[in-house]
């Protein structure tokens, strides 16, 4: 089940973030860089802010039981695009817990967030990958996102290469 996140999220959203994170690229990161990122990206408080944010949606998702799954953040463009369109929307995080991955679920989110982006004017689309996240490269261009440029992603002190990938406009 698939629910827009409110205020009193931010406790789940936070572990959760933290949790699928972790799970992804924890293993690339020295643990005083991981545990600043975590810090500073998948607080609480963090979450609270996002969530406090007018130009940004938040969705769970929760298995049978209730337990949170996965989550999803979408709202306008803040990637590093040179002459960013005014309107630019961004898909911001997609994660989904191991128990909740090939059924579907995250195709499930990203269509809730273009949706939702679709209704709320944001046009074109961007989203930032991993360089080396070869997975979500494909799952996005699946959705028509292309390459477009890349800049660098701090996690603590460490610097990874992010490829922004780009949605043309409906109007292109």
């Amino acid at each position: 089940m698939i629910e827009r996140a409110t205020s009193a999220d931010a406790r789940t959203l936070s572990e959760l973030g933290t949790a699928t994170f972790v799970a992804a690229f924890g293993h690339l990161y020295r643990r005083e860089d991981l545990d600043a990122f975590l810090a500073q990206s998948h607080s609480e408080a963090r979450y609270s802010t996002i969530l406090g944010n007018p130009n940004t949606a938040v969705w769970l998702a929760r298995d049978e039981s209730g337990q949170a799954i996965a989550y999803a953040v979408a709202g306008r463009c803040g990637l590093p695009v040179p002459d960013l369109e005014p309107a630019a929307g961004e898909i911001k995080r997609l994660y989904v817990t191991p128990p909740g991955q090939n059924g579907g679920l995250g195709s499930e989110l990203m269509n809730t967030m273009l949706d939702w982006l679709a209704s709320a004017g944001r046009d074109p689309l961007y989203v930032g990958v991993w360089s080396q996240n070869y997975g979500a490269q494909r799952f996005y261009q699946r959705y028509g996102f292309e390459k477009v440029g890349e800049y660098e992603f701090p996690v603590g002190r460490q610097l990874d290469i992010e490829f922004i990938l780009r949605r043309p406009s409906r109007r292109e």
